[in-house]
């Protein structure tokens, strides 16, 4: 019994001389359980289990300071999953650092994923506060703890984001003070324009810093030499962060660390040894102009001002009755339009924070003067300032739009050269009061000759501006169409004067182009071509077909412009493109599994039936193809191009036309010989897209060396084999169910049989995609054969194709 009892005895103090021998590291042989703790190499931090104080039932595992503010806790591994006692248990696998419950039951609570295998794990403590993972052999980190913040950031640790190893690292506060789980601010670098910190109330911005000057960002009052730390933000090709290091790294040396504490305050601390607290040093933001956006567009907030906002020179409240009333949120507009080209110069700024520059531009080496250059020449640029205010200023930094969230204050401001018509100019108008004094004697002799002339004229004007109004409402067919009306101007600057770097995609109709409103919102514009066959009926048709409609799986207008000449069509812009850049693309068809195909073929289907039959009239869109279903960024579907839609009422049949338009290879038969086109067209046109999704191979065009068919015959005989899987294409393969694609193929099959009776309607589509239900077996399909090849004189084939017919009204698109 004695031997046993020492046995017992000798193995614990092998196992704490063991533990203790690597203080700071935890090995694969090893675990770290509630009431046990690793202490970094020095002293400087501890980790282990600990409860928040007020919520004692809650265990959290974490990492503090433990030479000074021992309890000030700087890092929480498992914030979102609180283990409810004292069974975690923390060991470290070939795959990362791994919080569980007890041994028994081993439950993972978090862990810290690493995606590839270490051959000798080990998980240690620094100095620094930080907790890495990494190969006991190797310096390299796996993963470490600095990657991932929570509420604080300690000298050396990188605030920012990295573009190529992924990692985004930015503060999420504690709840409250008892709940370490992630509160409702979020304070991070912006990736958009010219880097600046941005905090985040949920999904409304909060306060910003502005954008980093050299030595400091503008907007944070100059502070005196601490001598404590140095900030430096880093800006290159892959890598955008802020860091603070410590001047000096004794022992001795002040300890400092950034918070953000749960009220969306950042406050720089900085610990005092005689005291033993800590001692705020800087606190974010700082007074009420620090509210992001306070003065709205265009608008200063001055702290030392009652009212606190006003207008920048050569700027007026856009609506003077709220700004009466303290409601600045609208901004401030030009008191003079700009007129690009015609004398535009600029008025300096001086003593502000420099504006939002998510929309901005910049260029570090370019010198003041070159900026100034840079941004006359682009119409659409409205303000310039040096990214570097050190050693006389340096860089460029150009802003487009309007000026938003400006702080105004003399001492720690920065200079912002702010875009003016001519006539807004200061030398102009002092040069106008000189020429006032000498016209004043000109103009009064023929005072009484302009009096004549200005009522001529005005009488001209009304005339002619009722004669626009008259045909702007023949133009519009005098409807009620509820849709806003776009100025010409406002979108030759959304889309930076049609500008071919804003080209979204080009066409028989025109052009469309990616616009940025002033207020941000990102348009799609369709500008129809001059020369176009699709005139002023093609436009006013899109226009009277989609105006009013609402539906998730079609594209929504925003708006119209029919001035100088111009047709344009204002669309929501969406990020994704359409669907033939995916579909028939060897590279981007790896990103539609099947899963996304099917739902993009149920979204078009749903859009369609609500054109047939959900919508006020009925509309049969006679171009559907897979360029004209858009995706949005969930890579949901969207029907776009409304230019050939034809609508009719309840009572209307559907009926012919002598001018065929449409695309090759998705026109059905009736249509395309005698001009007959009903709901059941656009059916045709559907079951066409259907099997391109799936075969990932477009109908015209398509060969194969076995036969002379185009996609819809391809598949037609590989039905009438059993042998549908080799229509499939083969990337969706793996992600599919069989019978589920075989299922929807034969649907195609019954959506493209040569007679419309035989086809079934959109409502018995949807019922038999969305059912399993058996399906009726598909008759012959129309337009199966494609053109024959350049070495064959001849064939035999019956079949009908579209190439073999001489149709005198045949118009394609």
């Amino acid at each position: 019994m004695e031997g046993t009892a020492i046995i017992l005895l000798c193995s614990c103090l092998l196992s704490i001389l063991m533990f203790n021998s690597a203080a700071d590291t935890i090995s694969a042989n090893q675990t770290i359980s509630d009431g046990q703790t690793i202490v970094s190499a020095r002293g400087e931090f501890e980790m282990g289990f600990f409860s928040p104080k007020g919520n004692p039932q809650n265990r959290y595992f974490g990492i503090w300071y433990k030479k000074i503010a021992n309890g000030t806790i700087i890092w929480v591994a498992n914030r979102e999953s609180p283990i409810a006692n004292t069974s975690g248990l923390i060991r470290v696998s070939s795959r990362g650092i791994i919080l569980s419950t007890n041994r028994s039951t081993n439950i993972e609570i978090w862990s810290s994923d690493y995606s590839e295998s270490v051959k000798n794990p080990v998980a240690q403590l620094l100095d620094t506060g930080n907790l890495v993972f990494r190969d006991e052999n190797e310096l390299n980190f796996a993963w470490q703890s600095v990657d991932h913040l929570v509420d604080n950031v300690l000298p050396g640790m990188k605030f920012g984001y990295d573009l190529a190893t992924g990692a985004d690292r930015y503060t999420l506060p504690w709840k409250n003070e008892y709940d370490p789980a992630p509160g409702n601010y979020t304070h991070r670098v912006d990736k958009n324009g010219y880097p600046q910190i941005f905090l985040w109330k949920d999904s409304v911005p909060w306060y910003r810093t502005g954008p980093w000057i050299g030595s400091r960002f503008s907007g944070i009052p100059v502070l005196k030499p601490n001598g404590i730390y140095t900030s430096r933000f880093i800006i290159t090709e892959t890598e955008v962060y802020f860091v603070f290091d410590l001047v000096n790294s004794s022992e001795s040396s002040p300890i400092t660390r950034m918070t953000l504490n749960p009220a969306g305050t950042s406050t720089t601390y900085i610990w005092n040894r005689e005291k033993n607290e800590w001692t705020q040093y800087l606190i974010l933001p700082v007074s009420d102009c620090d509210r992001y956006g306070i003065c709205g567009t265009n608008g200063v907030c001055n702290v030392n001002k009652s009212p606190r906002c006003e207008c920048m020179e050569g700027f007026d409240p856009k609506n003077p009755e709220d700004w009466a009333q303290a409601d600045w949120t609208n901004g401030c507009s030009r008191k003079v339009q700009l007129e690009c080209g015609n004398g535009d110069g600029f008025l300096k700024c001086a003593g502000v924070k420099l504006p939002d520059t998510r929309w901005s531009w910049y260029d570090m080496n370019m010198n003041l003067v070159e900026c100034k250059k840079k941004c006359l020449k682009d119409c659409n640029c409205t303000a310039y300032s040096n990214t570097d205010i050190r050693n006389g200023g340096s860089g460029c930094l150009l802003w487009f739009g309007g000026l938003k969230d400006i702080k105004g204050y003399s001492e720690d401001g920065q200079d912002l050269y702010v875009r003016m018509a001519a006539s807004e100019l200061k030398e102009n108008r002092k040069l106008g009061v000189k020429k006032h004094l000498q016209l004043k004697i000109v103009l009064v002799p023929v005072l009484v000759i302009l009096t004549v002339m200005i009522s001529l004229y005005l009488l001209y004007a009304y005339k002619t501006k009722r004669r626009k109004r008259a045909e702007k409402e023949k133009t519009l067919g005098g409807q009620d169409l509820d849709l806003p009306l776009f100025s010409f101007m406002q979108i030759a600057k959304a889309t930076d004067n049609f500008s071919d770097n804003r080209q979204l995609g080009k066409g028989g109709f025109g052009t469309v182009y990616k616009g940025i409103l002033e207020e941000g919102q990102e348009v799609a514009v369709k500008r129809l071509s001059k020369d176009s066959r699709q005139g002023v009926d093609e436009f006013m048709n899109e226009v009277s077909c989609i105006a009013k409609l609402q539906h998730r799986n079609l594209v929504m207008l925003l708006g119209c412009c029919i001035e100088e000449g111009e047709r344009l069509l204002i669309y929501e812009y969406l990020p994704n493109k359409s669907l033939d850049y995916y579909i028939f693309d060897k590279n981007m068809c790896r990103s539609l599994n099947w899963p996304k195909r099917y739902n993009i073929i149920l979204g078009t289907a749903r859009g369609l039936l609500y054109l047939h039959q959900d919508s006020r009239l009925k509309i049969i869109h006679r171009d559907l193809k897979a360029s004209n279903i858009l995706l949005d960024h969930e890579m949901n579907p969207k029907i776009s191009d409304f230019g050939l839609a034809r609508t009719f009422g309840e009572s209307e049949t559907p009926s012919s036309t002598t001018r065929v338009v449409g695309t090759h290879g998705y026109m059905s038969p009736e249509y395309a010989f005698d001009g007959l086109f009903s709901v059941k067209s656009d059916v045709y046109s559907f079951g066409v897209s259907v099997l391109e999704i799936i075969a990932g191979k477009r109908n015209r065009g398509f060969d194969h060396p076995d036969h002379n068919l185009n996609l819809i015959g391809h598949v037609w005989k590989m039905f009438n084999e059993c042998n549908l899987l080799e229509v499939v294409d083969t990337v969706i393969l793996e992600s599919c169910n069989q019978h589920k694609v075989f299922r929807v193929i034969q649907i195609g099959l019954l959506c493209v049989q040569e007679y419309p009776d035989d086809r079934p309607n959109m409502s018995a589509t949807i019922m038999m995609l969305t059912r399993d239900d058996t399906l009726p077996i598909p008759k012959q399909p129309g337009f199966f054969v494609e053109r024959k090849k350049r070495h064959e004189t001849g064939s035999s084939s019956e079949a009908f194709s579209l190439n073999t017919v001489d149709i005198s009204s045949f118009a394609p698109r």
